[in-house]
């Protein structure tokens, strides 16, 4: 039975049918090879008790709170910032790609919306300003996985509402690491730019002045992040309310730099509607599948193949990683967490170790998987937005950043407080 899944799982993927329908066809075939019940009449009750999770509806909210945000000129003026303070570093702009990024992951939640917003703005700069273009474009794709790490994190609610573990103390885990991750990619981008300076570009000249000056424009998302993460630790919002908070910040300062217009709202929600309905179409297709999964001994037979293997915690852990390592070269990142999770987790946790920290080592994994062909989705991304030149470039670009991610998943292993210092001391 589990070889029979695997192998259909890779037979759908492999014809690049959309990862909902492939996920979905699979559950529907599995029903009928090993059910004795027809379990595709459940579908409606899965359907309304998934979509009736409370906190799934910060899903929608925080990618339209990204939406109002890149639409309204934010994006741009804070790129222009962060390149005023950071220019100087061997690598020039390549900082402010990860900067931005760590940024605009503050307050969107979305890696494909930082990997696409900041993409926009910075690439013409790569001829302009003469970079060497696969390492540039590698720090796209790299700086645009922090939307998923950095709270607020949509991937970060999927992993709480599967596990039923505390958003709020998993937010306050990705900060750490989020940030130590910002700084091992602009550590990654200093070491290859003092080996060879070429690849750096030309320096943008900026007088303090002007750099003082910028601070203005990064206030924005600063202040976005504060409203959203704030409200959450001050008690005054759950984090779905804390989203609607954002949608509503980002609004009143679209409005006071009068770029809230009918047609930008309308490409806004149209945007965040798309987008939703491409992630719960997976989280749909992805619960049925866990169902059936259940339903036919599928999920009960992973778990005692796993427990039977008799490995410590820390070969199982090992395991884990390069299973999702490997996984993710062949699945897209959300479906992959949801598939996964159910099995995985209660698994480890039993083994004693901490869900929270769980969760963000899953999350680095999920994250070095959006940048690994062939199907790292932040490299498709900053491919469409280039719209030119092979894709090999961004594949290569982005493989010293993956080393980046290894030594993160590292001290995270060496150093467990990295992830749960701040949740014990504020949890």
């Amino acid at each position: 039975m589990i070889a029979t899944a695997l192998i259909l799982l890779l037979v759908l993927v492999g014809l690049s049918l959309p990862v909902g329908a492939a996920l979905g066809l699979l559950g529907f075939t599995l029903d009928g090879l090993f059910s004795m019940l027809p379990l595709t009449r459940g579908i409606g009750e899965i359907a309304w008790s998934t979509n009736n999770e409370f906190l799934l509806v910060s899903i929608p909210l925080f990618v339209l709170l990204g939406e109002v945000l890149l639409r309204g000129g934010f994006a741009e003026r804070m790129y222009g910032a962060m390149s005023l303070w950071l220019s100087w570093l061997p690598g020039g702009l390549m900082h402010a790609n990860i900067g931005a990024s760590a940024l605009f992951a503050a307050t969107s939640g979305s890696s494909v919306a930082t990997a696409a917003t900041v993409g926009t703005v910075s690439i013409p700069q790569i001829q302009k300003n003469g970079y060497n273009e696969p390492l540039f474009l590698g720090s796209l794709a790299a700086g645009g996985t922090l939307g998923i790490l950095i709270p607020p994190s949509i991937n970060l609610v999927i992993y709480g509402v599967l596990t039923n573990s505390s958003v709020p103390k998993l937010y306050l885990a990705g900060i750490l690491p989020g940030l130590l991750l910002a700084g091992l990619f602009m550590l990654t981008v200093w070491i290859a730019c003092v080996i060879k300076p070429a690849w750096g570009g030309k320096k943008i000249q900026a007088t303090w002045r002007e750099r003082f000056a910028s601070l203005l424009h990064l206030l924005p998302p600063l202040g976005i992040f504060l409203l959203v993460v704030g409200s959450i630790y001050a008690g005054l919002a759950t984090p779905t309310e804390a989203a609607a908070l954002g949608v509503l910040g980002a609004l009143v300062l679209a409005a006071c730099s009068r770029r809230l217009t009918l047609s930008m709202l309308r490409d806004a929600v149209e945007g965040a509607m798309k987008s939703t309905a491409m992630i719960m179409l997976i989280v749909l297709a992805a619960a049925f599948l866990n169902f059936v999964m259940a339903a036919t001994g599928l999920t009960d037979a992973l778990t005692r193949s796993i427990t039977g293997l008799g490995l410590s915690p820390g070969w199982m852990l090992l395991i884990v990683v390069l299973f999702y390592l490997v996984l993710g070269c062949f699945m897209e990142t959300l479906s992959m967490m949801i598939m996964t999770i159910p099995v995985i987790a209660p698994i480890m946790i039993g083994l004693g170790y901490d869900p929270v920290w769980l969760g963000i080592l899953i999350i680095v994994l999920v994250e070095a998987a959006l940048i690994t062909p062939p199907v790292g989705l932040n490299l498709f991304v900053v491919q469409s937005v280039r719209k030119s030149g092979s894709m090999t470039a961004v594949i290569v670009g982005s493989l010293p950043f993956v080393g980046a991610m290894a030594v993160l998943l590292l001290l995270l292993t060496w150093f467990p407080d990295l992830a749960l210092w701040l949740p014990r001391v504020f949890g």
